[in-house]
């Protein structure tokens, strides 16, 4: 696994640390990463403003190491989607991470295990995509009308599951869209193992095969782009090593 780049004012987080709400992967003066787990909502919304659950923006302040003020996110993972989330430490870190994410600049790599065997080893999913309509929420469906989106995949490793065969996949979202990556997937005809979009019950099974693996962020001019990983969750260890993996 690459070793994140460790700017000299960045000070190395211990490997755990039962005081913080989340697991840390990186620090510096500038941002944090951290390992997002499955299943927590990262700010309160519509899902949770009726109901107590879990949400990241609740244990904001356990991060602020010192600083006046609260982390707060520079961009979302949905809520059954794990690994690395990006928080800036201050307004004018704030500021510069939503420009890089705006304009394309930071590098995310996601892990996925599919249901289904994609013909090539690697490609180009561009398929636009669009809401299904204004009452499904965040639904999205591909329609040619839709905003542009596109997903570069790469096979890692094949392998066969209780109900077929199964894909291990690296994905590139070279556009933001909401649930691009699933649905891309499941357009394709390998949709993701434990989607909803695919055969996944709304409740139970095996949980989102969809992990944020790596992030890389050119966040100082004079110095090579920090790069993060995070470890694949619990979940998806059984299909990683049906698929191959040996981490």
């Amino acid at each position: 696994m690459a070793q994140p780049v460790q700017p000299e004012n960045s000070q190395p987080p211990p490997q755990i640390d039962p005081a913080l709400p989340v697991p840390l992967l990186y620090r510096d003066a500038m941002m944090l990463v951290i390992d997002k787990p499955a299943g927590l909502l990262v700010h309160r919304g519509p899902q949770a403003k009726r109901r107590e659950v879990p949400v990241l923006t609740d244990h904001l302040d356990a991060l602020r190491f010192g600083l006046p003020r609260r982390p707060e996110l520079a961009h979302r993972l949905d809520k059954d989607t794990s690994g690395c989330l990006v928080l800036g430490r201050h307004p004018r870190a704030m500021a510069e991470l939503n420009q890089m994410f705006r304009d394309g600049r930071i590098g995310k790599t996601y892990w996925a295990i599919v249901q289904g065997a994609p013909a090539d080893d690697e490609g180009l999913i561009d398929l636009p995509l669009a809401r299904r309509s204004p009452d499904r929420g965040w639904w999205m469906k591909v329609d040619p009308a839709g905003l542009p989106s596109q997903t570069g995949y790469r096979v890692l490793g094949r392998g066969q599951g209780a109900e077929g065969p199964l894909a291990w996949l690296a994905l590139e979202p070279l556009t933001g869209r909401t649930h691009q990556l699933r649905v891309h997937c499941q357009a394709s005809g390998w949709p993701m193992l434990g989607e909803i979009y695919g055969a996944a019950p709304r409740e139970g099974g095996p949980g989102l095969q969809l992990h944020a693996r790596a992030i890389t962020v050119p966040l100082y001019r004079k110095r090579e782009p920090i790069h993060v990983e995070a470890p694949p969750p619990p979940h998806m260890l059984a299909a990683l090593k049906a698929c191959g993996w040996t981490g």
